[in-house]
């Protein structure tokens, strides 16, 4: 592949699904704006894009969840009564999210799966090659830039994939693989959904970072519904797969900070409000709790 290549400067955050494990309260507040302390999950998904130099960002939402756009846009009304009673650090923080980059929209016109979810940010995204990240899990910064690189040089798919203990596949899609001559790196030959421990290729599971050439978009247009009868991303890339497009892997070491269930949210939530020093007394107050509960 040449230098030249050109690399993946856009995101696509697809979002619109009912996040049925958090009702009822996603029923009136997008499960991507559940908060980390003082800051919604989705805010740590669009700096992990714009830190990896995607400053163009396509939201695909759905009806009732505008308030994720929202949460971008600047508010006259909240920034003039703080300004007011002088709170500046309070201040810059609530407009820290106008300026992390440029949020587009786009509803994504029914729960028809992740494939239909990218596919319907075509007309934004264009012909370049761009990074799917999916709305419920960030990762270290280092993560994206490794996978931008990787799909510069091959021009291909590039997948992120988990090592996890091998009785957990049968909860993900797991990668069948071969080595590359750089550690981190692996060649995909194929990918299983949610196979049996004894049936799995691997113990490598696919987790929810993507990047993509644009040349996904008309293979989406003409997959059909498949499992769970709705648009598999995974279907598309295997077909550009069987027609000769490279799909690689960057196999990640790092911490996969998940909110995707109840339990998952909360360990989440309180590792990182352990880690900030402006919560005075959490700690003491978290190892004190942990005690009565041995």
């Amino acid at each position: 592949m040449s230098d030249t290549a050109p690399r993946a400067t856009k995101a696509v955050i697809p979002a619109a699904g009912f996040a049925t494990r958090f009702l009822p309260v996603t029923k009136a507040i997008p499960k991507e704006l559940l908060p980390i302390v003082d800051k919604p999950v989705l805010q740590y998904i669009v700096e992990e894009a714009a830190a990896a130099g995607l400053e163009d960002v396509t939201l695909v939402t759905a009806p009732g969840k505008d308030a994720m756009v929202d949460y971008f846009d600047a508010r006259a009304d909240l920034d003039n009564a703080l300004k007011a009673k002088g709170k500046d650090e309070m201040l810059a923080r609530v407009k820290a999210p106008e300026s992390i980059a440029e949020i587009t929209a786009i509803r994504q016109g029914g729960a028809k799966g992740l494939g239909h979810a990218v596919g319907r940010a075509a007309s934004h995204v264009g012909d370049e090659p761009f990074a799917v990240l999916l709305g419920d899990e960030f990762y270290e910064p280092d993560l994206l830039p490794r996978m931008i690189d990787l799909q510069a040089e091959t021009g291909g798919i590039v997948l992120a994939l988990l090592e996890v203990p091998r009785e957990e596949v049968v909860r993900y899609g797991v990668a069948a693989v071969e080595t590359t001559d750089d550690e981190d790196v692996v060649r995909v030959t194929g990918l299983v959904e949610k196979p049996a421990v004894d049936d799995a290729p691997s113990n490598l599971i696919l987790i929810g970072r993507y990047v993509l050439p644009g040349t996904i978009f008309p293979v989406i247009d003409q997959t059909p519904p498949g499992r769970g009868d709705e648009i598999q991303l995974t279907d598309a890339m295997d077909t550009l797969r069987d027609k000769g497009t490279p799909v690689h892997a960057v196999v990640y070491r790092g911490r996969r900070y998940d909110t995707g269930e109840p339990v998952a949210y909360l360990q989440t939530l309180v590792e990182l409000a352990s880690r900030r020093d402006d919560l005075p007394g959490f700690n003491a107050w978290l190892r004190e709790f942990s005690a009565t509960l041995d």
